[in-house]
């Protein structure tokens, strides 16, 4: 029994390690830098779950790195205008294709889905008042 509670809270100290843990989205949100007039922004975020946590795979904007998918976590992006594609490096490749015009600001949420062997994560658009609701109590992930 010793030995379970021991398992059991190691697991839980290792769950908590992983999890985002730069200041909250509602605490910078003030001071976050301004969207300039000729770009756009994305937010990347995915809420935080126990299921699927180990899983981190690397989110891609139209072929190159932006940023990991930490549980609990949030990070966003200034970008030219124009067509994106959204892909994970997970078990099966899922795209999220949009585009966005000068001062767009969109959310791209992470979620996290059981595949056939492992969890995996995959991108989809959010709309404005999921994205507000869900990032409030969300870690910013420095680059």
């Amino acid at each position: 029994m010793k030995t379970l509670r021991l398992f059991a809270l190691a697991f839980i100290i290792g769950m908590l390690a992983s999890c985002a843990t730069g200041p909250l989205y509602k605490e910078m949100r003030a001071s976050t830098p301004g969207l300039s007039e000729d770009k756009a922004r994305i937010y990347f975020y995915r809420p935080e779950k126990i299921i699927g946590s180990g899983i981190r795979p690397s989110v891609f904007l139209n072929g190159n790195v932006v940023g990991p998918s930490t549980p609990g976590g949030f990070f966003f992006v200034d970008i030219p205008p124009g067509p994106y594609e959204v892909t994970m490096t997970s078990e099966v490749e899922r795209k999220l294709t949009f585009a966005v015009d000068k001062k767009d600001v969109r959310c791209v949420r992470l979620t996290v889905t059981l595949g056939v062997l492992v969890y995996r994560v995959y991108p989809e658009l959010a709309d404005k008042a999921r994205c507000d609701s869900e990032i409030e109590e969300l870690n910013y992930i420095t680059q």
